[in-house]
């Protein structure tokens, strides 16, 4: 017997994963470092199947048929390093290793340079949708190695997730760490989308005193317009649903959100592009902000704010629902935008001609970013190949004009209330800064001119031109070097 491909990891995404690639007919090798676990899901998910387990490496390797395709799903970092360095010397010139785990995109650029100087081929491909994706169709980001996607490109076309036209939620996105480096920016939108939410359900709560079954009536109205989303539409669920005694159960969840790196890294990566990814950048430090809980409850006995007496505090009518709706919209806006700001800049530096509209299709399903709003994202870039933000597209733009006005009533109610909503304030100060001519930076120049001399340009002088003035009448001419960092 020789399988079609191999998979290595088995946890709840790998089992799933497999199970998805038998239901589309391929034949499946698994491997796990507890032969247990192994055993477990051969004799129990997938008994009947044609999925064959292995106790050792040696013995997965040779159920593979040549050339031996081999998909890690384990542990990013020094984990996957291990595995492949197991690997490599039973491995053959022209075997391939796909590393579908969360990896930082430089990672990937290094591994693929390394597996390449060995005759092996290594594709780094982004995978999203968790549990139920893995299962039923996720969306995936393959990059690397163009010579070894035709090896697997009927698979992953196969095994992931459709839109409603039946197209797959899938495209290979560039060389070397693209398609990691899509995911990790798919998972910083993730960030944002999920902080605005919060703060939205925040606002709610304590601002206009809903209740839950009233907040969870809103988000599913939601759901069904312009914010027709996952993140929506399981908010809905979730803000539905009851604990044993009846009460609604995520009021007992503990305010302190976890995070496993990407949107950090997404954050990091734009920094060093120079791409303003302040939104997410938000939602990053309010997770942060999230794990001082034993701080944050003995500051709230003595750091005042405005008095929310929840006696006073009155249902939101119905245009204070739509403001809302409407910020929230208009956030995601300003997030997406972000996003595909920093893959247009990033791509552009590495040379990667990333398909914008691609990548937009295949977050359309199987994702937890997918929403109705992809489509118009893909439009946008179809319309217009070389777009610039997203705010520049029309469709956008005409939305954001609609949508600003409730976005600065939604701000002002939180500052006025008291409600920690950065994402949703950076959002709105992101919109103002992208839309003013004559931002201050003017003075900032002038200031690092002042005490440092490092030079400005003039709007009277051609751009590149630098200038330094004595502003003191002693510091002489010398400037220092120009440059950005």
């Amino acid at each position: 017997m020789e399988a079609d491909i191999g998979l290595i990891g088995l946890a709840v995404m790998g089992q799933n994963l497999v199970l998805n690639m038998s239901d589309h007919g391929y034949s499946v090798a698994v491997y796990n470092r507890s032969p247990e676990v192994t055993e477990a899901f051969v004799s129990g998910a997938a008994k009947g199947r044609d999925i064959h387990g292995a106790r050792s490496l040696e013995g997965f390797i040779e159920l593979l048929e040549r050339p031996r395709k081999i998909i890690l799903l384990i542990k990013a970092g020094s984990p996957v390093d291990d595995m492949i360095a197991r690997l490599v010397p039973l491995l053959e010139s022209g075997d391939l290793i796909i590393d579908a785990g969360n990896s930082h995109f430089e990672d990937s650029s290094r591994r693929g340079r390394e597996l390449a100087e060995k005759g092996l081929r290594f594709i780094g491909s982004g995978i999203s949708g968790g549990e139920e994706g893995a299962r039923n169709g996720p969306s995936l980001m393959p990059g690397g190695d163009a010579g070894a996607w035709p090896l697997v490109r009927k698979l992953f076309m196969d095994i992931a997730a459709k839109t409603d036209s039946g197209q797959s939620c899938c495209a290979w996105i560039g060389p070397e760490g693209a398609g990691h480096f899509v995911k990790m920016v798919h998972n910083g939108i993730e960030y944002g989308d999920m902080e605005i939410i919060a703060e939205t359900y925040q606002l709610m709560r304590m601002a206009y005193g809903m209740g839950y079954d009233e907040m969870a009536r809103a988000f599913s109205e939601w759901n069904k317009g312009e914010l027709d989303s996952y993140l929506v539409e399981i908010t809905a669920k979730i803000l539905a649903f009851k604990d044993e005694d009846g009460s609604p159960l995520v009021e007992r969840i503990l305010d302190a959100a976890g995070q496993k790196g990407t949107g950090k890294w997404a954050s990091e990566a734009a920094l060093d592009a120079g791409v303003p990814l302040t939104l997410i950048s938000e939602a990053v430090f309010s997770r942060s902000l999230s794990s001082l809980v034993d701080a944050r409850s003995e500051a709230s006995d003595f750091l005042e704010g405005p008095t929310l007496d929840p006696g006073t505090v009155r249902k939101p009518s119905e245009a204070e629902l739509e403001d809302l709706r409407d910020a929230l919209l208009a956030a995601k806006i300003i997030s997406y935008s972000q996003g595909f700001d920093l893959m247009r800049e990033v791509g552009a530096d590495r040379g990667w001609e990333l398909d914008m509209g691609s990548i937009a299709q295949t977050w359309r399903g199987g994702c937890i970013i997918r929403s109705v709003f992809l489509d118009k994202i893909k439009e946008a870039y179809d319309t217009a190949p070389g777009l610039g933000s997203l705010l520049d597209a029309p469709y956008f733009a005409s939305l954001m004009n609609r949508c600003q006005p409730a976005l600065r009533r939604t701000v002002a109610k939180a500052a006025l209330s008291g409600v920690s909503a950065s994402a949703l304030y950076s959002a709105l100060a992101y919109y103002d800064g992208y839309r003013c001519d004559r931002l201050p930076a003017n003075l900032i120049q002038a200031q690092r001119d002042f005490f440092g001399a490092h030079t400005y340009e003039r709007v009277d002088r051609p751009r590149g031109e630098f200038h330094h003035t004595d502003w003191t009448g002693s510091g002489g001419g010398a400037t220092s070097k120009a440059y950005n960092a």
